[in-house]
C-alpha cells in the first residue's frame, strides 16, 4: 500500500497560490526593541501588508497616493509646499505689524 500525500498547494501553481494571497492580503507584524541596563535604545516597528493596490485601497490604505516621494508630482508638490510657507511667514509678518501698530495707538 501506498500513501499518497500532497501539501495544500501542490497541484496549484505558484501564480494561483501568488494570486490568492494578493486577493485576500496578508499582514507582517513585528517589534524588534534593544535594551541596555532596561533604557531601551532602539525600537524597531516592522509593518508589512502584502496585497494588490484594489485590496489595499478597499482596506483604507492608500498612502502611495500622497506620498511626493512616490508620485510624479513630487516636484510640484515640493513648490507648492516652499511657496505656502513662503506665503505664510508673510502673513504671520504682516500680522505682527499689524498688532504692533494698534498696541502703540492704544
Amino acid at each position: 500500500m501506498t500513501l499518497d500525500i500532497r501539501s495544500p498547494i501542490q497541484g496549484e501553481g505558484l501564480a494561483d497560490v501568488l494570486e490568492r494571497i494578493l486577493d485576500k492580503g496578508v499582514v507582517i507584524a513585528g517589534d524588534v526593541s534593544i535594551s541596555l541596563v532596561g533604557i531601551e535604545l532602539l525600537t524597531i516597528r516592522l509593518r508589512l501588508l502584502i496585497a494588490t493596490v484594489d485590496k489595499a485601497k478597499e482596506l483604507g490604505i492608500n498612502w502611495w497616493e500622497s506620498d511626493p516621494r512616490l508620485t510624479t508630482r513630487a516636484a510640484a508638490l515640493e513648490d507648492e509646499n516652499a511657496d505656502l510657507t513662503r506665503r505664510l511667514s508673510e502673513m504671520e509678518r504682516q500680522l505682527e505689524t499689524l498688532m504692533a501698530k494698534e498696541a502703540s495707538t492704544a
